[in-house]
């Protein structure tokens, strides 16, 4: 595999996590317990571990169904967007630790990607029509897809 698609996997571990802010480590979590990942022992060896896998899961569970519902802050505001920049970069760290790579890589590329599909998710759900619910619905289902499976084809490629 060469370096420009890994470093395109990093970016796009961050995408994934400025989409939906859990979804990324938890299938840093579900990379590392299925084998894909080599975190032990690493200091993202907590990926590894059962507990985190549980509760990132459950988190990004959760952050699957409150995304639907009117009153969670846009994901462009300081808080939320400083989440998935510091998540972003920390998942992009793991997959360096995977493939020892050296993690700035990995750090600038997870917060990068995280900044910008924070603000593509946000844009794209914006070009939907408030008034149309079932349509906001439907994008905001595809946009699940998108990171999950999205994030399970990025870690299972590491």
């Amino acid at each position: 595999m060469g370096l420009a698609f890994i470093l395109l996997l990093l970016f796009g571990i961050g995408f994934v996590c400025g989409l939906r802010s859990m979804t990324a480590p938890a299938v840093v979590c579900w990379g590392a317990h299925l084998g894909w990942l080599q975190l032990a022992g690493s200091p993202s060896g907590f990926f590894a571990h059962p507990v985190s896998l549980i509760i990132f899961t459950i988190f990004a569970f959760g952050e699957l169904v409150a995304d639907k519902l009117p009153f969670i802050p846009r994901r462009t505001m300081l808080g939320p967007l400083l989440v998935r920049l510091v998540f972003g970069a920390v998942c992009g760290a793991a997959l360096c630790v995977a493939r020892e790579l050296a993690l700035p890589y990995g750090v600038l590329l997870g917060a990068l990607g995280a900044v910008i599909g924070a603000y593509a998710g946000f844009h794209y759900r914006r070009l939907i029509p408030a008034s149309s619910h079932s349509t906001q619905f439907f994008a905001a289902l595809l946009e699940d897809v998108v990171a999950v499976g999205g994030g399970l084809l990025i870690v299972s490629r590491f």
